[in-house]
Parts: structure tokens; C-alpha cells; sequence
């Protein structure tokens, strides 16, 4: 399998010249907060004093898991082609707020149990795109949820992509029932964190159903012991669409794209991600703190900083669609706001 090497973003020059110009604005000093840190991190991402973000675009990944069989969720599996038909009819929130917010979407079924018959693509609609490796997961609770090579062609899916893709912009989401499942194990395997605190309702399991989580979940570890390692931990533990998300994260990682992060899943993929290229934290932007319990545990983890903490917790790419407009600010404000100088505005007191 052939990992992108994605470089340190290191460049002091830059960094300076960035910091520099948002000090100038007519403002005081740090009185915009966080737009700030987001403008020179976009900035930096870009290599630009002026960032433009280009057609952004929102890849929603779905698959199926063998673990939820054992109950992992309170929906069916069906709802995973189910919610996938909605988001090509365009009634999901993530569709909604796509289209709202100008953002292309893509949705990729990556291994969805039912296939989802090909249509016409509708000009402006979102767009399907087949790369399924097998019609879901194994049950990870008996075994490996996928093979190694099941494991390098969805990653070698998720770069090619984000090969065809333009823009310099990519949001993530994701759909599939029982994900979280697979979110809280790779966070207990590659993170070090306690089970029961990285486990939580998922899409609104009683307490009943969250201890029977639980225990499938700890199961499923101990099936796995040997998967230490992030692409050993991905296929024992993972899912079709983590596992293209991963490979979407690092290809987009070496472009140079802005990687805008939604929540508890696709969070799992930027952690595998970063396991083998660190570099790519350099090229996120956190969107939100998801209502599960894990995604704080996990942010913590990677060190993110996110935008938003209103409880949300639908996934999707909702809450990645729903932060895009702060960066779309912060690059407005760095291009076009006027300095002192420019505006002729006296800044001699502005810190």
C-alpha cells in the first residue's frame, strides 16, 4: 500500500508575514478571537497572504458493518441505503446544507450492503460515485471487519477520489449504521482511552442499549488484540467508508487542501490518518464537538481546536457544512478587511 507522504507545513516566514497583516487590521489586537488562528491557519494550509477557498467540495462516505447485527445501533442497517437515496433526493440535512452553502457534494458508497442503483446525474445535484470493496463489513466482534488488501483498496479509493476532485477545499462525512461503533474502537485502540468513555448512544440508544454496546464492543477488542498497529487496528476494527475517508484525509493532506472535519467518525479517520502521516493534522480545520462522549477524548487526541459546541451528533457532514461559513469569513477578512494604514486610521493604541 502507498502512503502520500505529507510534509511539515513549516514555514516561519509565512507563519510571520500572516500574523503581521491580521495585526494590522483595523481592529485591536485579537478582537476577532478565533476567526484569527482560523485565517492564518487557512492561510498557511493555502500558502497565501490572500486565501481563496475554490470549490469546495463534500465527500460523504457510506458502508455497512457486520457489527451491527449484534444491536450496536437503534436503526436497522437498512437505513444506511435508506438515508443514502435521501441524500441524492436531497432531503438530508447534509444536502440541505450543501446546497445552502455552495458546496458540491459527492457521496460515495463504498460498500454499502445494498447497492445503490447508478442514476442520470441532474446538473448541481449531488453526484454518486461507486467504490465498494464487498457489501459491508465482517462482524468485527468475531474477527476482522476486512482484510488488509479489503483495507488498502478502499484507502486507494478514497485518494483517487480526491484525485478527481477540484477545489482546494474538502469537507468530510459519513453515513452508515454502526459506525460510531467503529469510531469508539479505533479511539480505545489507538488511543489509549477506556471503552466506556469512548462510548455513547450513537443514534439513540437507552442506557440498556448502550451497555449491550458496550459489551460487543470490548469483544470485539479482545477478537483483535494483535491489530496494534493504525492500518492493522483500521481492518480489524474499521469500516469500508473509515477506511476510504482515510485515504481521502491523506491524499488530500499532500494536495495542500483545507480538511474540514465533522464529527465522532470521521474524526476516527484523521486519527488513523495522522498515526502514519502526522503532517496531516497541519491541514484540518475542526468543524465541531459532537454530542458523543468519545469526540472530545478524540479531539484531544489530535489536537483540535473546534469551531462549534451546539450538541451536534447526526454526522453526515452536517456540522462540516454548518462551520464552512466561519472559514469562508476568516479568509474575508484577511483579503479585504483594511489595515490602519490603508484606511488611514490611527492604530498607535490598538493593542
Amino acid at each position: 500500500m502507498l502512503i502520500p507522504e505529507v510534509s511539515s507545513l513549516s514555514d516561519a516566514h509565512l507563519s510571520a508575514r500572516l500574523q503581521a497583516r491580521i495585526d494590522s487590521k483595523t481592529k485591536p489586537l485579537g478582537a476577532l478571537g478565533r476567526l484569527e488562528t482560523l485565517a492564518h491557519r487557512i492561510g498557511c494550509i493555502l500558502g497565501s497572504e490572500e486565501p481563496v477557498l475554490r470549490e469546495p467540495q463534500m465527500l460523504v462516505c457510506a458502508a455497512d458493518h457486520g457489527l451491527a447485527a449484534k444491536g450496536v445501533s437503534a436503526y436497522p442497517s437498512d437505513v444506511t441505503w435508506q438515508m443514502v437515496e435521501n441524500f441524492l433526493a436531497g432531503g438530508a440535512a447534509v444536502s440541505v446544507l450543501a446546497r445552502q452553502n455552495g458546496l458540491a457534494l459527492t457521496v460515495a458508497d463504498c460498500g454499502v450492503a445494498r447497492e445503490i442503483p447508478r442514476r442520470v446525474q441532474e446538473p448541481g445535484a449531488p453526484r454518486l460515485v461507486s467504490c465498494r470493496v464487498a457489501a459491508g463489513t465482517r462482524d468485527a466482534s468475531a474477527g476482522p471487519a476486512m482484510s488488509m488488501e479489503q483495507c488498502a483498496q478502499a484507502i486507494e479509493n478514497g485518494r483517487q477520489l480526491v484525485r478527481d476532485m477540484p477545489g482546494n477545499a474538502l469537507l468530510l462525512g459519513e453515513m452508515g449504521i454502526g459506525n460510531t461503533s467503529v469510531a469508539s474502537l479505533l479511539l480505545a485502540r489507538l488511543g489509549g482511552v477506556p471503552l466506556a468513555d469512548c462510548t455513547g448512544a450513537g443514534t439513540g440508544l437507552s442506557a440498556v442499549g448502550v451497555a449491550r454496546k458496550l459489551q460487543v464492543l470490548a469483544t470485539a477488542l479482545e477478537a483483535n488484540a494483535d491489530a496494534t498497529e493504525p492500518l492493522q487496528a483500521l481492518a480489524a476494527l474499521g469500516g469500508f467508508e473509515v477506511a476510504t475517508l482515510t485515504g481521502a484525509v491523506l491524499q488530500a493532506a499532500a494536495e495542500r487542501r483545507v480538511i474540514v472535519v465533522d464529527g465522532f467518525i470521521t474524526s476516527a479517520a484523521v486519527l488513523v490518518a495522522s498515526r502514519l502521516q502526522p503532517a496531516v493534522l497541519e491541514r484540518c480545520v475542526f468543524a465541531h464537538r459532537s454530542g458523543e462522549p468519545g469526540h472530545a477524548h478524540m479531539l484531544g487526541l489530535l489536537k483540535g481546536d473546534a469551531l462549534l459546541d451546539m450538541g451536534l451528533r447526526l454526522g453526515e457532514g452536517s456540522g462540516a457544512a454548518l462551520a464552512w461559513p466561519l472559514l469562508e469569513s476568516a479568509c474575508a477578512f484577511l483579503r479585504e478587511m483594511a489595515s490602519f494604514e490603508s484606511a488611514g486610521v490611527d492604530g498607535s493604541n490598538a493593542g
